[in-house]
């Protein structure tokens, strides 16, 4: 925030000459033009923080975040009948020489009543409504060559009822003040007030010039491409009753899309006397939206599948008030997810996001406020004009949403074909309206009626409703996978970008989420990345890379799909890289290369030839990445070389010298070297383990879940290597699973368990130990990762080395990722370490998942989001449980969602299910292979 008097009174000059020379239209700032560039005005708030007295503030602002009034969030009893009024002041010079012009000031945004004042008079009606820009000609208010007053009266919640419903009472965050900018926008007296064009992916385009002022001779256009070029010819505009208008094409455009977002510039000048009066710059796009009924929404004449989330205008620090970096920052992260669309929810942008949707490619739909409740039609009629003829000049605006679930008035759909010389489309969220059904959160399986097997295009606007860390990737492979081969699937948007935690400055500033309500981001509150963002990014990625195993006879090829709409894959950058993951006597250093991209057009499908080494069998991991045109990344797949037995025949040490002692009682006990055993005779549980650096509190295992621990039937001996054996029998009865112990000399100890699952249907599979959560400090493994799984959400990771400090994180109250407590997919081994003691793991098995512990957790008034987790604190798990999000059950959100379903079986210890896990215990192993950091 700072005071720019003296600096603005000298730009009012120069821009002065500025207009004089050029007669472009001048914006000059009364507020900062964000939140990272505030002007202060004099401000009074008349309840709540610092109320009842004259102080100061940044504008723009939500004047809460800057210590003034009282935080409300749209569900609290008290949220709509607040009486706090906010007064502003301001004092800003006019030049002498804007006399005769026309000067408009321009609010992009004011929460919630507006009343505004020039020099003690009004400027105009009061505005009602929080997200649309309004602006007064106050040519005959001011004092020129002198210092004028603005005074602005703002009430935090409306006095027109109906705006209180569409704004105020929602489930978000409601704020009060002049949380957009303010500036003057000053023209000569004969100007073009509005212009709306329609440009087509063919050329062909239609412009509209409304004028104010007369006795003009006439007005051109031209194009002007992104290096300043002109694109084709002068055209001369016809003039009618409002202005002028004028038609034609343009050869050799290139079309605007997400993928490659052209732009080009109209110029439009107004001339009189061969003399520009006039001039407008304005950015376009070539791009044409259609909507074929009970076929799909298309694009350039492309059929669409939109790959898109909700977004909030908001950060912790200074709620509905952003900024042009925080507009990129937000696109270029919505992109990094492969997403091609945003949903304005629930209302209008700010201009500035919408200008970087247009340069950086993203589609919009942009939606008029409304949550459950609307406008009336006389005030809704006002903002839905003033909202289209703000944001129709964008491109990247494909669709208009007339309010969202319920929140509809229907008699103001035919005012967006009024203001929209497009004629965009227009939708109602969560109904079925213009032949385009968007009912919010079905499941899966849903078939009735208009969404799975009726006959319009299918486009939810809410899907998939993120939780903490259920929905959005949870449940997104399955309904992405039905969406993607629907012909009549539009495909959709998941709920939403970002926790919306709101810094509370009247309490130590702590981030506030308002409990459950604001905490259902795919990224924390300041864009904190979850693990649905990377299992987002996979499942969206355009180019598709189909599952692929890794054998001998592996050549280098990898079939793909090109997923996206309009580029070739040729344009895309390819490349692979070899890793190894040391140990033993054959470490080899990391190999990488490139590979020819494939000429694989649109929706097509095809190989990539990846030009490996000779040598590539002896690496552990094939990674291979794909970058966009613009060198972004789009994903990056692990493909596994070397399975986790050949890997722990690697690092694990059976050989060795050391003497292995046996004492019965009622345990056995066991030493080998530093490292003492106790197992339960009869149970066949590990009871403790100690070493020469004292106690491992690893003990109580392994336990069966879901299953019966039963094993039984002990018997101990030496095998002919000198590896002591204790084993259970086997019982169709009464023990009829098995556990078998080796100890061997080098002091390692493999568990082998064998067990059947007590049904068919069960949603976790393994075996538990106890470990005193206070004693963990980290984890290193080898397997998929950093972020923990889901059954329903195993797509993101990477296969590699990751090291995990301990925290108890819960997704969406704390933001501490990735999250230390959980599921961990493909399993490889791992060291665990306490304060003073570490102990290795190896896993033989295949696709195993290690569990860490159990996260705290809520769930919601319906039960849907639940996570599930086994006793006990440590697990090896052949099957975990899936998760559910804030409107659907785990099992509602397709087949990954549904419980583990295993074959038809009878107890014969041929078809159980067998894990082999290797254990070191000594206190003089080296973690060299794991590579701990330094603290």
């Amino acid at each position: 925030m700072r005071i720019k008097g003296l600096y603005r009174i000298l730009s009012f000059a120069w821009l002065t000459l500025t207009a004089a020379n050029a007669q472009q239209t001048e914006r000059v700032y009364l507020s900062g033009t964000g939140s990272d560039d505030m002007v202060t005005w004099d401000f009074y708030c008349t309840d709540g923080m610092n109320a009842g007295k004259w102080s100061k503030i940044g504008v723009p602002s939500c004047w809460e975040l800057q210590g003034f009034g009282k935080y409300d969030y749209g569900f609290a009893p008290d949220s709509v009948r607040g009486k706090e009024l906010g007064l502003y002041r301001h004092r800003f010079h006019i030049p002498q020489e804007w006399k005769g012009k026309t000067v408009n000031i321009v609010f992009e945004g004011v929460m919630t009543d507006a009343e505004v004042r020039i020099n003690g008079k009004s400027a105009g009606p009061v505005h009602q409504g929080a997200f649309y820009a309004f602006r007064y000609d106050i040519s005959g208010l001011l004092h020129y060559g002198r210092e004028n007053l603005l005074e602005v009266t703002v009430a935090k919640h409306s006095a027109n009822e109906s705006v209180n419903k569409a704004e105020r009472q929602a489930d978000y965050w409601i704020f009060g003040g002049i949380f957009r900018p303010v500036w003057l926008e000053v023209l000569p007296a004969t100007h073009i007030r509005h212009l709306a064009i329609d440009a087509h992916a063919d050329g062909t385009f239609t412009v509209q010039a409304e004028v104010a002022g007369k006795h003009l001779d006439g007005a051109s256009l031209h194009f002007i491409d992104g290096a300043g070029r002109q694109v084709g010819p002068h055209f001369t505009l016809g003039q009618t009753p409002e202005g002028y208008t004028g038609s034609g094409r343009l050869s050799g455009i290139r079309s605007w899309n997400p993928e490659a977002p052209h732009l080009y510039t109209a110029v439009i000048a107004l001339k009189r006397d061969e003399q520009v009066v006039h001039q407008v710059h304005q950015k376009t796009g070539f791009r044409t939206v259609e909507v074929r009924q009970r076929d799909g929404i298309y694009i350039n004449g492309v059929k669409i599948k939109f790959k898109g989330i909700n977004r909030h205008s908001f950060r912790p620090e200074t709620g509905r008030t952003t900024s042009k970096r925080i507009s990129i920052e937000d696109v270029e992260l919505i992109k990094a997810m492969n997403m091609n669309a945003v949903r304005m929810a629930h209302y209008p942008p700010d201009g500035h996001f919408l200008e970087v949707c247009d340069s950086l490619g993203l589609f919009v739909i942009d939606e008029l406020a409304g949550w459950h409740g609307h406008y009336d039609t006389p005030t809704g009629s006002k903002l839905v004009k003033e909202m289209v003829m703000h944001d129709a000049k964008h491109p990247s605006v494909v669709i208009w949403a007339n309010g969202n679930e319920g929140g509809h008035n229907t008699e103001l759909d035919t005012l967006f074909a009024l203001y929209d010389i497009q004629q965009r489309p227009v939708i109602h969220p969560w109904q079925l309206h213009g032949d385009i059904e968007t009912q919010h959160y079905r499941q899966y399986n849903y078939g009735v009626g208009n969404y799975e097997n009726g006959r319009e295009i299918v486009m939810p606007t809410e899907f998939l409703h993120g939780w903490f860390d259920g929905g959005h990737g949870a449940g997104l492979e399955d309904y992405w996978h039905r969406m993607w081969h629907n012909p009549l699937s539009a495909g959709g948007f998941l709920w939403d970008f970002a926790d919306q935690g709101v810094v509370r400055r009247d309490l130590r500033d702590s981030l506030d989420t308002d409990k459950h309500r604001g905490a259902d981001g795919i990224l924390g509150p300041h864009h904190e990345k979850e693990g649905s963002f990377y299992a987002v990014k996979e499942i969206w990625s355009p180019v598709h890379v189909e599952r692929r195993e890794i054998t001998e006879a592996f050549d280098g090829t990898l079939t793909i799909e090109n997923r996206y709409h309009f580029t070739n894959t040729n344009s895309c950058r390819f490349s692979w890289r070899l890793e190894h993951f040391g140990g033993g006597s054959h470490a080899r250093p990391a190999r990488s290369g490139t590979a020819d991209s494939p000429d694989i057009p649109p929706h097509g499908k095809g190989t990539v030839q990846l030009p490996l080494p000779p040598d590539w069998a002896a690496y552990d991991v094939l990674y291979v990445s794909v970058h966009d045109p613009y060198e972004r990344e789009l994903f990056t797949w692990s493909f596994a070389i070397t399975r986790p037995a050949a890997l722990a025949e690697r690092m694990v040490s059976l050989s060795g010298s050391g003497a292995i002692t046996l004492t019965l009682d009622s345990l056995y006990r066991i030493r080998v070297g530093d490292v003492s055993l106790a197992i339960d005779r009869h149970t066949g549980l590990l009871n403790a383990v100690n070493n020469a650096k004292g106690t491992i509190p690893l003990s109580e295992g392994p336990t069966v879940h879901e299953g019966t621990t039963n094993f039984g039937g002990f018997s101990h001996r030496y095998d002919p290597d000198s590896n002591l054996i204790i084993a259970s029998t086997f019982d169709r009865d009464t023990h009829f699973n098995m556990l078998r112990w080796t100890v061997y000399p080098s002091g390692w100890v493999k568990m082998e368990v064998s067990y059947f699952p007590a049904a068919l249907n069960t949603r976790m599979l393994g075996v538990n130990f106890t470990f005193p959560e206070d004693s963990i400090r980290s984890v290193t493994y080898l397997g998929k990762g950093p972020y923990r799984v889901w059954k329903n959400r195993l797509k993101g990771g990477r296969l590699a080395r990751w090291t995990k400090r301990y925290n108890n994180t819960e997704t969406g109250e704390q933001w501490v990722y990735p999250e230390f407590k959980g599921y961990h997919a493909n399993f490889y081994g791992g060291i665990f370490r306490t304060g003073t003691q570490m102990f290795t793991v190896f896993a033989e098995t295949e696709d195993l998942f290690l569990r860490l512990f159990t996260p705290a957790w809520k769930t919601d008034q319906w039960h849907n989001y639940e996570p599930h987790f086994p006793p006990g604190d440590i697990s090896f798990m052949h099957a975990i449980a899936a998760i559910g999000s804030r409107t659907q059950t785990a099992e509602s959100t397709g087949p990954m969602g549904m419980k583990n379903i295993l074959y038809d079986y009878e107890r014969d210890p041929s078809r159980a299910l067998r894990m082999v896990v290797y254990f070191n215990f000594s206190a003089d192993q080296h973690d060299d292979f794991w590579k701990e950091p330094v603290d």
